[in-house]
């Protein structure tokens, strides 16, 4: 198996091109309630939020009018009371280089930086040993799965200290029509079975990608393996639909375990959010 911190800059720099191809613009809002275009931009509504995703700013030209540009995404959301926050998403080789001080001079505030990781899907799908008691399985297709989404997704906002509820993400994976799986690892403890850790598959309609998304562990459960099975498990249903490459924005916890199983860093993302006052 191949460790992705030995990529070398040629492998980095294909990937990040099929990345900056494929993953940006309309394939970043496919899971909005609607979403426009105004100039470079795709602007999605999600919920009571926003979330704007570009391919490149570099159309535009001059700096001046990526600030007017951003002073327009501002006004366009501050002008539907139902938006309570947007998120503008970044990565770390976007142009202009200063866009950080022009974000935050419109009100835009900065949340933790995460690691773009991209790789082959085969890599990924590999047999992983659990602990005894633990099991993966995909939910969202099974006659239990309200109850089971509503468990996971009260997990993770325990863990994240947020998120969406489990009512949203139902009516999230109703609206991508299969797009999209749930995939939960359950512990069987003397309580009953429990969900100790979660994360979706989520296949980019027209690309050669899928993304995993979650994949958060009670603190407990780490360090046993469960999320690297989960992933592995998320790979091979990948595999199986057709997908060559798996994307993650991963934080520094899973970026190890990430690069172990194959992937590379390509880049790094930043949502900058302007929150209504």
């Amino acid at each position: 198996m191949p460790d992705g911190s030995q990529a070398t800059p040629e492998e980095r720099a294909a990937l990040l091109a099929a990345y900056d191809a494929q993953l940006r613009g309309v394939s970043e809002v496919q899971g909005g309630l609607s979403w426009d275009r105004s100039g470079p931009l795709w602007r999605a509504l999600v919920n009571r939020g926003g979330f704007v995703s570009y391919e490149s700013l570099e159309s535009l030209g001059t700096l001046d009018a990526v600030d007017a540009l951003i002073a327009e995404t501002v006004a366009f959301y501050a002008a539907r009371p139902e938006v309570e926050e947007f998120e503008w998403k970044t990565r770390g080789h976007d142009w202009p280089p200063d866009l950080d001080q022009r974000l935050r001079a419109h009100g835009l505030q900065p949340d933790e930086v995460e690691t773009v990781m991209i790789g082959e899907a085969r890599h990924l799908a590999v047999d992983v040993e659990l602990p005894e008691g633990v099991t993966v399985r995909r939910v969202d297709q099974l006659p239990e799965r309200e109850a089971l989404v509503v468990e996971a997704s009260e997990v993770a906002a325990r863990i994240f200290g947020g998120g969406p509820s489990g009512e949203e993400m139902l009516d999230r994976l109703d609206r991508m029509h299969g797009l999209e799986q749930f995939w939960v690892a359950e512990a069987s403890t003397h309580e009953g079975s429990r969900v100790v850790c979660s994360g979706r598959l989520a296949r980019v309609e027209g690309t050669e990608f899928a993304g995993i998304w979650g994949g958060s562990t009670l603190p407990e459960w780490r360090g046993k393996g469960i999320y690297r099975a989960l992933t592995a498990a998320r790979a091979r249903a990948a595999l199986a639909e057709g997908v060559r490459y798996i994307n993650s924005d991963c934080t520094v916890m899973s970026r190890p375990i990430l690069e172990r199983s194959g992937l590379v860093a390509v880049t790094t993302t930043t949502p900058y959010v302007w929150r209504r006052s």
